[in-house]
């Protein structure tokens, strides 16, 4: 069992479908709490600790044997969590953010300004970790935060959502007259923007994190239970 905790309760479908296609036969259990993610925003992640390392452990209780944290704003101090809940924590976004950290220049969209710096430092985090030639140490990163995305996200405007990210990443990536983009890849930094891919014109590689996340948190739920045996 795979334990998913998600802020918004629009991640559940997403998943479940993912696992349907992806690993079929593997059982979620989705924890979603709304309230982490509002305090996160407003007193910073670390003040979440406490009540999501007691989410966790329930999940365990359960029998979970791996967490996959679908919140980028939260992923942190959910792997940190890690050695108090007993069983591995998968941010759902360092699967991408590993496959962005082998490009020079990247692009980070988001639709929640508290996204962005866990995203940004988790790119550079991956990219000083690739062998020497593999990728660049200290890559070129931006972000861009969309206005009025997360509002239309609220109001559960997922059209318009999707629509407005879709709209910024193609003016993100828009050339100049005489040169190309400024970007080699484009980062979804949230979970629920991974729909927006499919809508834009660019020919930048867009990356989202859902699916690669999901991979991440079933192989180490394998592993885990490998490792106990």
């Amino acid at each position: 069992m795979i334990a998913l905790l998600h802020t918004s309760p629009v991640h559940v479908p997403v998943f479940d479908a993912l696992r349907d296609r992806d690993h079929p036969g593997v059982q979620l259990l989705h924890i979603v709490r709304v309230d982490l993610l509002d305090r996160a925003v407003k007193e910073g992640p670390d003040a979440v600790a406490p009540a999501l390392v007691e989410a966790l452990t329930e999940a365990v209780g359960q029998g979970a044997t791996s967490v996959l944290c679908t919140c980028s704003t939260l992923g942190a101090v959910a792997e940190a969590s890690a050695a108090a809940v007993g069983v591995p924590v998968v941010r759902v976004d360092r699967p991408m953010a590993a496959a962005a950290a082998r490009m020079p220049r990247v692009a980070v969209v988001a639709a929640l300004a508290s996204t962005v710096e866990p995203t940004v430092a988790l790119i550079q985090e991956e990219a000083r970790a690739l062998p020497v030639g593999r990728g660049g140490r200290d890559p070129d990163v931006c972000s861009v935060v969309v206005e009025g995305a997360w509002e239309r996200f609220l109001d559960g405007d997922r059209e318009g959502y999707l629509d407005s990210v879709a709209a910024a990443v193609d003016a993100l990536c828009a050339p100049d007259a005489d040169a190309d983009a400024d970007v080699d890849v484009v980062v979804l930094a949230q979970a629920s923007m991974a729909d927006a891919g499919g809508r834009v014109r660019t020919a930048v590689p867009v990356l989202s994190s859902p699916r690669s996340g999901l991979r991440g948190a079933v192989e180490a739920a394998r592993a885990h239970r490998g490792s106990s045996t």
